[in-house]
Order: structure tokens, then C-alpha cells, then sequence
């Protein structure tokens, strides 16, 4: 059943309860009060009041409560609720007129040699109805608001769920091609130098994109799955690498299936590619994932030259902002995210993620 309808069933079912008590409640209280049995006229009538404080209870929730409060009318819907508690006490009279009540409770008394009723006390029981009124419609002002109120967050959630859901698929895509072109631009300067390694990077870089595009699509994925990922890019870049970068890469021990969002990583990844390495001087570039419980660490180490402090500097001011974006929506408060350069110029990144579930 669908969880919508099945709130709206226990809100009838409850609804129906509670009235249900609030109607047999005087036939246990008066009788034992008076200790006399009733005619049934004034059962009628204890009826008919509550059909009418039924109305007003729903008549004050889907009308007043609506058009008036929630329209910025309170003075209406104030004047309003006070015409429906003083006109409650007429309609009742009326209704002890139409049943002929006062005359028939008299006898009743008579017959059982009590003193008569004298109206039943006409004037304290309207104004015990007149206050019954008014915290019906308390009640029912209260339900209405409060219903009013989770409607309203269940909309600003759902709103917001679409709102990230969208715009992280506007990042991804945004990220996507961004990877996309730079390694089709690698295998293009590499189809110059070695035709058979090209093909062979194409060969990877279509696996890549197999898994880019098919196995991404749910918006989650085995983390096994994103580090092979990982795993081919890094061979796909050591293709037009010489002897004088040196690339370092350790997996963590994985022994459950832990799901996380895709293309977390290979911004950071790229952007070592992209500033650590030199034609003519050694460089190191260092990638390691690390698993303890629930807490995945990302740490990325690449060498900085003159030439390129000024990129860096801006990369650790600025740069990857969509990545950082999809971080804060996929795991606020989850994550932490730091990027430095030491003294001996080394850039470093280091993503500590808080796994769900892990």
C-alpha cells in the first residue's frame, strides 16, 4: 500500500475513534451523575449537539482555518469562531424545542418524585456548550496548523531532494566531459607516437567509458568499481608518461560492498596528472585510498614546479569547485576536504569521507 494512503486510513481510523469516545462519554457520565435513566429525547438531542460540534470541528479545519487564518484574516476568522460559539447555544435550544425536551424531563423527574428541572438549566449548559465550542475549535485550529506545517516540510524536502538531484546531475556532467576530452586529447598526442599503445588506450579508455555511462547511472556504485576506474585512468596517463615520473597507487583491503557516489575522486586525480608532472625533472605522484570502519581516506601527492605555482595556487584557492559542491550535498557534515603545499613544494589533497553503512 501506498504509504500516503495508508496515513490517510489511520488519520479516518483515528479520527472515527476519537469521536466515538466523545460521543459515548455522557452515556457513562450522566447516567452514573444523576442515577436515573434518561428518555430517549435527550439522547437525541446529546446527538445532535455533537453532530453540529462535528461540523464545526471540520467547518473551523477546512474553511476558517484555510481562507481565513492562513489568508492573514485573523480578525475574520476570530469573529468567526465567535459567531459559531454563540450561535451553538440557540441551535440547542432550538433542538430542545423541536423535541419537546424540557417538558419531557420534567415528567421524568416528577415521576420519580424529584424536583423538576426547570429548563434542565438552560443558561449553564450553553455556556458549558459555549466552551466545549471553543476548545473544539482550539483543537481543530491546532490539528490544521500542524497538518498545514508537515505538509509544508514534506514539500520544502521534496523540493530540496529535487533540487540536489538535479544539480548534482549538473555537476557530473559537468565533470564527465572535462575528464572525457582531456584523455581523448592524451590518446590523440599518443596516436603520433605509438599507433598500437593508442589503440590499446582506447581500448581502456571505451571500458572507462562503459562504466562512465551504463554503470554510473543509479547515482551510486560499488567503491570496488570506482577504484578499477581509478585503476584504469592511471594506467590510461602512464601511456604517455617517461622514466621521470613515478606513479605510486595503494587500495585499501575491501571486504564489503560499500556503495558511494561516482566520480568522487578523479578530479583530484587528474589535477595531479595535470601539475605533477615534468619532461625533464624526477617527479612523484602518490594516490592512496585508506578504509578503517566507516571512514574512507583519499590521500594525493603530486610534485610542484616554478612554472606551475601560480596554477596550483589557484587550484587550492578556487579550483574543483563543482567537486567540492557535490561533496557538501552528498555528505554534509561527512566529510572533510584539505589541500596544501608543503616547503619542499608538494601538493597535497587529502578527502576523508564518513561512509553510511559501511
Amino acid at each position: 500500500m501506498n504509504p500516503l494512503k495508508r496515513r490517510s486510513y489511520i488519520t479516518v481510523v483515528l479520527h472515527v475513534l476519537v469521536w466515538t469516545l466523545f460521543a459515548f462519554t455522557p452515556f457513562f457520565i450522566l447516567p452514573l451523575t444523576w442515577n436515573v435513566s434518561l428518555p430517549y429525547q435527550f439522547w437525541i438531542k446529546q446527538g445532535g449537539v455533537l453532530c453540529m460540534l462535528i461540523g464545526i470541528f471540520y467547518f473551523n479545519s477546512y474553511i476558517l482555518v484555510p481562507r481565513l487564518l492562513l489568508k492573514n484574516k485573523a480578525l475574520l476568522f476570530i469573529a468567526a469562531v465567535l459567531i459559531l460559539s454563540l450561535l451553538i447555544g440557540p441551535l440547542s435550544k432550538l433542538l430542545d424545542d423541536i423535541l419537546q425536551l424540557p417538558r419531557v424531563m420534567n415528567e421524568t423527574f416528577r415521576d420519580l418524585g424529584m424536583r423538576p428541572t426547570r429548563g434542565m438549566g438552560n443558561e449553564i449548559f450553553n455556556s458549558i456548550l459555549t466552551m466545549i465550542t471553543l476548545f473544539i475549535v482550539t483543537i481543530s485550529t491546532s490539528v490544521s496548523l500542524m497538518q498545514k506545517w508537515q505538509a509544508d516540510k514534506l514539500l520544502r524536502e521534496a523540493l530540496e531532494k529535487e533540487k540536489i538531484g538535479s544539480e548534482l546531475s549538473f555537476l557530473k556532467a559537468q565533470i564527465n566531459p572535462h575528464f572525457f576530452f582531456n584523455t581523448l586529447n592524451n590518446i590523440y598526442a599518443l596516436t603520433y607516437v605509438d599507433v598500437e599503445t593508442s589503440r590499446s588506450a582506447l581500448h581502456k579508455l571505451s571500458r572507462m567509458m562503459r562504466y562512465l555511462l551504463y554503470d554510473t547511472q543509479a547515482g551510486i556504485t560499488p567503491l570496488s568499481q570506482e577504484l578499477s576506474f581509478v585503476k584504469d585512468y592511471i594506467e590510461l596517463m602512464k601511456l604517455r608518461l617517461n622514466e621521470t615520473t613515478e606513479i605510486v597507487f595503494k587500495e585499501p583491503d575491501l571486504k564489503d560492498n560499500i556503495q558511494i557516489p561516482p566520480m568522487l575522486f578523479l578530479p583530484y586525480i587528474e589535477n595531479a596528472f595535470k601539475y605533477g608532472v615534468s619532461t625533464t625533472v624526477s617527479s612523484v605522484i602518490s594516490i592512496e585510498f585508506k578504509l578503517e570502519a566507516n571512514k574512507l581516506d583519499m590521500i594525493v601527492k603530486n610534485s610542484v614546479f616554478n612554472e606551475q605555482i601560480a596554477a596550483v595556487d589557484e587550484y587550492s584557492g578556487i579550483g574543483l569547485t563543482n567537486t567540492k559542491r557535490r561533496l557538501d550535498l552528498l555528505y554534509p557534515e561527512k566529510h572533510e576536504f584539505t589541500s596544501q603545499k608543503t616547503h619542499d613544494n608538494e601538493f597535497i589533497v587529502h578527502l576523508t569521507l564518513i561512509l553510511n553503512g559501511a
